[in-house]
């Protein structure tokens, strides 16, 4: 039987995959209740595209939370590493920001039809133009509570890897871990503080055998060995600095001769501390700022 491949609208609409498609995901066969078939908007090729790690955790995360979303998200794109997730707010929506913004491969998991992305709006736009949505669930279907925990079993599905970065006790990302761990998908964990609700969950998943991980570098060190980081930052970019007027370019001025923490900067510019946090990871994603032990920041030697 020859595979089958519908289009159902215009030549750049939903397309529909079925099990007997050669870019058929083979581990959607030992899944629990394996999808009849795929409905897919995007480009296609990154259905065959590999290694992805999966970046999943809670709609309402802290700022630091955010920030290593964008962070992990952002170097494993770098890295060539697809980044797969649900689209939702928080969590999964800053990682596919940081992988577009790197100019990576991401792919979106819908609870929805894919000619009716939940959430809509720019993100999910660009993802659209840019990467890959995908769903099991049928043209004209909107969300339902009951389909998150089923498009879950498909990000861990998708994956190499699954990364919880924050998550609650009871959180839909710890069904997409366990369905990972029952795929045989290794499941990592960012740390939190132990006394704040969105660190329950990574805690949960780090006493039940998750490996807790501190940098990207680290992550991908475990999967695919040493020197598999590769961030692809340009030296003389680096030492050029940020572009004037940004929050970036206010942060690397203020830390000449200088080593500050993230609140401690916001107050010397009178910036948000959620956008500078963010801010700062961007400047050491690129080189030009060090995080040290206690939080404090300051420019590398390079720099």
């Amino acid at each position: 039987m020859a595979p089958t491949l519908e289009l159902p609208a215009a030549a750049d609409g939903p397309l529909r995959l079925t099990p007997d498609a050669p870019d058929w995901p083979e581990a959607l066969e030992h899944v629990e209740d394996p999808p009849a078939a795929l409905w897919l908007r995007g480009d296609r090729r990154l259905l065959s595209t590999w290694p992805r790690i999966a970046v999943v955790g809670t709609r309402a995360p802290t700022p630091y939370g955010e920030a290593q979303a964008r962070r992990f998200a952002h170097s494993f794109a770098r890295a060539g590493v697809g980044v797969v997730s649900g689209l939702a707010r928080g969590i999964d929506s800053a990682a596919h920001r940081a992988a577009l913004d790197a100019g990576g491969a991401t792919l979106a998991v819908l609870g929805s039809g894919v000619d009716v992305p939940w959430p809509s709006g720019p993100l999910t736009d660009e993802v659209l133009a840019r990467g890959l949505v995908l769903s099991e669930f049928g043209l004209g279907v909107g969300p339902r509570r009951h389909h998150f925990p089923l498009r879950n079993r498909v990000i861990a599905a998708l994956a190499g890897a699954v990364l919880v970065v924050e998550a609650a006790a009871r959180s839909g990302s710890l069904v997409t871990a366990r369905f990972a761990v029952d795929l045989g998908v290794p499941v990592f964990a960012i740390p939190g503080r132990v006394d704040h609700p969105m660190a329950r969950g990574t805690l949960e998943l780090i006493r039940a055998g998750a490996t807790a991980v501190g940098s990207p570098e680290e992550l991908l060190a475990d999967l695919f060995g040493s020197g598999a980081a590769r961030t692809g930052a340009d030296p003389e970019h680096n030492l050029a600095g940020p572009a004037p007027g940004t929050l970036a370019r206010a942060l690397y001025d203020a830390l000449a001769g200088e080593t500050a923490t993230a609140g401690e900067l916001a107050a010397r510019i009178a910036a948000d501390v959620g956008a500078t946090l963010a801010a700062l990871v961007e400047l050491e994603l690129d080189g030009r700022v060090r995080r040290a032990p206690g939080g404090l920041y300051s420019r590398t030697a390079g720099a």
